[in-house]
């Protein structure tokens, strides 16, 4: 019997871990810290909501379908910033507005993929991106990386088949938080260009880049739209992620092609999110640039407080974005030592086995901890309850 698409993968691992959360009760003095989920906790600020809440009532039409590949003042801002923000040329008709990153990369695997085609993704990989190959028929293809957790070109190179048709990466990583160095990302843009394939490059946590000017090059090269396919999202930036709003940056051609799939799966991308994210752009860079650097001063606070738990035995794998990856010290695997750290030391992250085949023993030493939703207090907190773990039956 032949499964249908959704048996194909595994449950959605945040909403796993929030179900160990049900038999557990937390008390005033010991709340729970949930560094499970890379997403701000805050609303966006007051000007924009009010900038919404305008569009709400005054702008008729955005209650209405919009264009299936976003509206295009917002298409053209993000092309011109993105220009910008990597000194290359990007031009207008080469961006679309997407409901969400993860529906940026659906929509890029739609245009590449057929049945049994393979994905290379580094390990640990983005769990939602492992689901959505699961469910579209594509082989992930799995590619280990070192304990800087950077990909090697040629390890992904020997990986490389007749059904290759894509390398996926995210950078800032998610799981790992590590940002990939400038020749990193051009070898890996390098070596799909020799195969013809694309690379596919998640950067929806580019914002917070702890790096000055231009995190790669490859914008600059007048051919990129032949093997790139950018993703981004407005989500972490503007803290939308409840409306929705992400981008794929891509070749004209590549984009007639998305457009088929938006149309069938949303039709249009939500307007008011979509008015809010151009808003955004073009009122808040002030405002971002100080969200950056209090997401900067809590990645400078986990670095500070880490050599805490060093002594124990644990290490930091990799750390930036929103995310610091780590291994513990503890002989069990991370699968069962998660859902124990909810009740004995009232923290919630995830394992590193939901970021590996299972085929991969180094996830069951592995966590994430998702630091964004904690001020330098509360990643105190957090290393207090960590040093002070005792394993209890």
């Amino acid at each position: 019997m032949t499964l249908p698409r959704t048996a194909t993968t595994f449950a959605p691992p945040v909403m796993e871990a929030r179900r160990w959360l049900s038999d557990v009760t937390f008390t005033a003095d010991r709340p729970l810290i949930n560094v499970s989920q890379a997403a701000p906790v805050d609303p966006p600020p007051a000007a924009m909501r009010q900038a919404m809440a305008e569009v709400a009532l005054n702008n008729d039409e955005a209650h209405l379908y919009g264009p299936v590949l976003g509206l295009p003042e917002l298409r053209s801002e993000l092309a011109r910033q993105t220009s910008t923000h990597y000194a290359g040329t990007i031009a207008d008709d080469q961006v679309c507005i997407t409901s969400g990153c993860n529906q940026a990369f659906a929509a890029a695997i739609a245009t590449l993929c057929a049945e049994d085609d393979e994905v290379i993704l580094p390990t640990p990989w983005y769990f939602n991106h492992k689901m959505w190959l699961d469910m579209s028929g594509v082989t992930a293809v799995p590619l280990p990386t070192g304990d800087d957790l950077l990909p090697d070109p040629e390890a992904a190179a020997a990986l490389i088949t007749p059904r290759t048709r894509a390398i996926a990466i995210v950078s800032p990583n998610n799981p790992g938080g590590v940002e990939y160095p400038a020749e990193l990302v051009q070898a890996l843009f390098d070596l799909a260009r020799k195969h013809g394939i694309a690379l596919i490059l998640d950067e929806t946590y580019r914002d917070f880049d702890s790096r000055s000017g231009p995190p790669h090059a490859l914008f600059q090269d007048p051919d990129w739209q032949d093997t790139l396919i950018h993703l981004y999202s407005f989500s972490k930036a503007y803290r939308l992620t409840g409306h929705r709003v992400g981008a794929m940056v891509a070749s004209v051609a590549r984009l007639a092609e998305v457009e088929k799939f938006l149309d069938t799966v949303a039709i249009c991308p939500a307007q008011i999110g979509q008015h809010a994210a151009l808003w955004g752009m073009q009122n808040l860079s002030q405002w971002l640039a100080g969200e950056r650097a209090e997401i900067l001063a809590r990645r400078a606070a986990i670095t500070a407080q880490f050599p805490r738990l060093e002594t124990q035995g644990w290490r930091l794998l990799g750390l930036g974005g929103y995310f610091a990856y780590v291994e513990h010290p503890y002989d069990m695997s991370s699968a069962d030592l998660a859902p124990k750290l909810v009740r004995d030391a009232a923290v919630l992250c995830l394992p590193g086995t939901m970021f590996c085949p299972d085929t991969d023993p180094r996830g069951a030493a592995q966590l994430r901890i998702a630091f964004a939703n904690l001020d330098a207090a509360g990643i105190t907190v957090l290393f207090d309850r960590l040093a002070a773990l005792r394993l209890t039956a």
